[in-house]
């Protein structure tokens, strides 16, 4: 018996797996690198930028995910969906300091899991803008960034599925209701503090106010 011509099939399938795996790999590297430096664009208020960067990431991660598509155990062995994500939450992260709607799965063009870890992490983002916005002294807008943190909270509480099928999403979730709480207290803190300070301001001066 002979297995030479199901080697010769083995190899020519394999050796086609591997180079769309590299294809793959190679793109969601560069995709998560877009998104990241979309993200430090952001928080620097270069909108136009992190556009740009966006749009990067996005042709990276459609080269990558109709490469793969042949290849269903390669296309989700995880490192494109962790590309999804880093992409789902520099869309979210871009479009909350910008004080837009966040953009819903569908105009996003991820997996559910990847889009949901996205949100989750963008909170990360979102209490570094607010401490900035903080120490600009714009209370009224670090108090609208935390009650988007809130939202995006309260969506990811209320899906209680398998961790298989959300990607290990109760863990961000717990991560982000920790950063939650921590700007919780420095917004509490500041409030505290600028109502002392008025207090102050306004006390009535001479012998009856001392």
């Amino acid at each position: 018996m002979s297995l030479d011509g199901a080697a010769e099939q083995l190899r020519a399938r394999l050796d086609a797996k591997h180079r769309a795996r590299e294809v793959g790999l190679r793109n969601a590297r560069q995709a998560i690198r877009s998104s990241a430096n979309a993200i430090r664009a952001a928080h620097r208020a270069e909108l136009d930028r992190a556009d740009q960067l966006l749009a990067e990431a996005h042709e990276l991660l459609a080269v990558a995910e109709s490469t793969l598509a042949a290849h269903p155990d390669v296309y989700y062995a995880g490192f494109l969906q962790d590309a999804q994500k880093e992409y789902a939450e520099a869309l979210a992260t871009r479009a909350l300091v910008a004080g837009d709607p966040v953009p819903p799965p569908e105009d996003v063009g991820v997996g559910d899991a990847p889009y949901l870890n996205g949100l989750a992490e963008a909170v990360g983002e979102l209490r570094r803008h607010l401490l900035d916005v903080l120490r600009r002294g714009d209370l009224p807008r670090a108090t609208s960034l935390f009650a988007a943190m809130e939202e995006i909270h309260a969506l990811l509480a209320d899906l209680d599925f398998p961790e298989a099928i959300t990607g290990n999403l109760r863990r961000s979730t717990d991560v982000a209701r920790s950063i939650i709480e921590r700007t919780r207290s420095d917004l509490t803190l500041t409030v505290i503090q600028r109502d002392l300070a008025d207090a102050l301001r306004h006390r009535p001066h001479g012998p009856e106010g001392e």
